[in-house]
């Protein structure tokens, strides 16, 4: 088996599960989703994963995008990884009809809690809760590779029914919105104008103005820029100035600036 895993991450968490599903499938080329553009058809594996995390409930609309131009007619496996923060809902079952909307078939969809990423409703948890994250989500990865490797057609999972219908119905609503959320980012005294936000912001949403970081109604929400501010000095409405900053502490900003 020949494998190649598309991945769209902002803080870590959905580089890392790629990484470690890589390790376990051997033979396996990862690429970030951020460096294309346009049509991805030059693609001779045979399995193709999709790694990205959940935004509010629903898929990432550069995965959205991604999935448009992904050409799959080499592959006969295609399977996905929601990466959460303990809500998939209805992400799974979104992908598999967008998919199919493109010709595409979703053979498998799974989901893996890691620590949550979305600062404005607070930080990430004790170390303690992290690592036993991480844990668990080991064992869910050498799960999933297992079944990836023998190429079992499976029911995506998704979450309770409740879930679904009520997360599903915000994510809607809310998904026209979201490029103009960066409306509550603010920078504080610390910032020292090292244009870091800029060069990670994956929809280069971020322009810098004198120094000072700029957004542009292009958000994606990944919230890369607030998570890597070596100064914490970028906020998001009031309470962040008191919460605990997260990005997977195994993967390094230079990791996420090759994905730019």
């Amino acid at each position: 088996m020949s494998a190649t895993l598309f991945y769209y991450t902002g803080t870590g968490n959905s580089l890392w599960v790629a990484r470690k599903i890589a390790e376990r499938l051997g033979e396996t080329e990862l690429f970030p989703m951020a460096n294309f553009k346009n049509q991805v058809d030059d693609i001779h594996s045979d399995t193709i994963g999709l790694i990205f995390p959940v935004y509010i409930w629903g898929v990432p609309a550069p995965v959205l995008r991604f999935v448009e131009f992904l050409k799959t007619s080499g592959a006969d496996y295609i399977f996905a990884v929601a990466v959460n923060g303990g809500q998939v809902a209805g992400t799974l079952l979104q992908l598999k009809k967008v998919m199919a909307k493109h010709g595409q078939t979703l053979s498998a969809g799974f989901q893996i809690t890691t620590p949550s990423n979305y600062i404005p409703w607070g930080g990430p948890g004790s170390r303690e809760k992290q690592n036993r994250l991480f844990e668990k989500a080991e064992g869910r990865i050498s799960l999933i590779a297992d079944k990836v490797k023998e190429k079992q057609i499976l029911p995506v999972e998704r979450g309770p029914l409740w879930q679904r219908l009520l997360f599903s119905g915000m994510y809607k609503m809310s998904f026209k919105h979201v490029p103009q959320m960066d409306k509550q980012f603010w920078v504080d005294e610390k910032c020292d104008h090292c244009s870091i936000c800029s060069k990670i912001c994956p929809a280069g949403n971020i322009t810098m103005d004198t120094g000072v970081p700029v957004w542009n109604h292009r958000c994606e929400q990944c919230l890369a820029c607030i998570q890597w501010c070596p100064r914490e000095s970028i906020q998001y409405g009031k309470k962040t100035p008191h919460y605990e900053r997260y990005h997977h502490p195994e993967i390094a900003l230079k990791d996420i600036l090759r994905s730019r």
